[in-house]
């Protein structure tokens, strides 16, 4: 009978409780929650832990890395034909896939990996432009062109990026007007020579928001100047008949992050721009996995069709800033973009103006 009534009042009891077997049970007030709070919160402290070894992986190897692959490019550079123009887009293959960034290509160059001998095959050499958002756009476009860069000069003094960019050939450009004649000079040579270009037209990085205006001053060595016939002849290199250069304009955008599409709060991992740090930008961006970069490649452009260079860089312009548009709503079926070549007086020319007025030309 006691076992009865003990099991009765027993059942009794949890009934008015609320418990069940299949709940855990009531735990004793007198039991600090300290231990349960510390418990939720230690999966973040692990994730972070985890983000900041990856992070240091990455770094090591990108040390590891740049100097052997750099070390073998300069072994190359008096070795005459295009090898060296190959090994350099190894050498940024490579480094996308330590900072674990995919690159996703829609479209295709129309540029060869070129050489002297491509010129003597009567192929045209390209000038690809693009949008500027990071420090970033260098290495995803070298994996996937052959081509050279042309940077501003500060780019020479940044480590590792600006060691790469020197051994592989890169034009750097100042905002020195009595050196733009020697700059101009050296990338028509290149270009008539056997290299292919890669320019960045809007002249400094945004926040992969939009494409700022492109400043017409950097086609002025695809569209050479065309002077009076009594006028004296200008002391500075041209191109092989047949030879002028085409431009293709490329839209690049940073769309996924751990497999996400990325929004506008996300860009900043991406981009670098104004006065943002390198060093802090370069460490938040290796403690993220799983990004990647899609590049649009759109149809060509022949200098020669348009009036002006103006109206070409307002070609150009309007190519990218489609592409980037489209990109950045995560538009899959989006392809290259050709404009309406009929310069009109639009609001992307004027602005474009006006920085033509305010800057330097690196090629006037």
């Amino acid at each position: 009978m006691s076992a009865d009534l003990f099991r009765n009042r027993l059942t009794g009891l949890l009934s008015r409780r609320g418990h069940s077997s299949d709940k855990p049970p009531i735990r004793s007030q007198s039991r600090p929650v300290l231990e349960e709070s510390m418990h939720k919160a230690s999966p973040g402290r692990i994730d972070r832990t985890i983000e900041a070894l990856c992070a240091s992986l990455r770094l090591a190897g990108v040390v590891v890395w740049v100097p052997l692959s750099v070390g073998f490019e300069a072994l190359l550079l008096p070795v005459p034909g295009v090898v060296k123009i190959r090994w350099t887009r190894v050498i940024w293959g490579v480094l996308c896939k330590l900072l674990d960034l995919d690159i996703k290509m829609i479209g295709e160059p129309v540029g060869t990996v070129g050489g002297q001998k491509g010129r003597n095959r009567g192929e045209r050499p390209v000038i690809y432009v693009a949008n500027h958002s990071s420090w970033l756009d260098i290495p995803v476009l070298g994996t996937k062109i052959y081509s050279v860069f042309v940077a501003k000069g500060d780019i020479e003094r940044w480590p590792i990026m600006g060691l790469v960019s020197k051994i592989g050939r890169t034009i750097f450009v100042s905002r020195n007007r009595s050196t733009t004649g020697r700059e101009r000079d050296e990338m028509i040579t290149r270009l008539a020579t056997g290299d292919n270009l890669i320019l960045f037209p809007e002249g400094t990085s945004s926040d992969g928001s939009r494409v700022l205006p492109f400043m017409s001053t950097f086609f002025a060595i695809a569209k050479l100047p065309r002077l009076p016939k009594n006028a004296p002849p200008i002391d500075m290199p041209s191109y092989p008949p047949g030879l002028t250069p085409l431009i293709q304009p490329i839209s690049l955008v940073y769309d996924r992050l751990e497999g996400l599409p990325v929004n506008r709060s996300k860009r900043a991992i991406f981009a670098w721009y104004g006065d943002m740090d390198l060093g802090p930008h370069v460490w938040q961006f290796l403690k993220k996995r799983n990004k990647r970069a899609t590049i649009l490649m759109h149809p060509p452009l022949a200098p020669e069709d348009f009036p002006s260079r103006k109206a070409l860089a307002n070609a150009a312009w309007a190519s990218v800033a489609h592409g980037a548009a489209a990109l950045r709503q995560n538009d899959d079926t989006v392809q290259g973009w050709f404009p309406d070549q009929r310069p009109e007086p639009n609001q992307a020319a004027k602005a474009s103006e006006a920085c033509d007025q305010k800057s330097i030309s690196v090629v006037a």
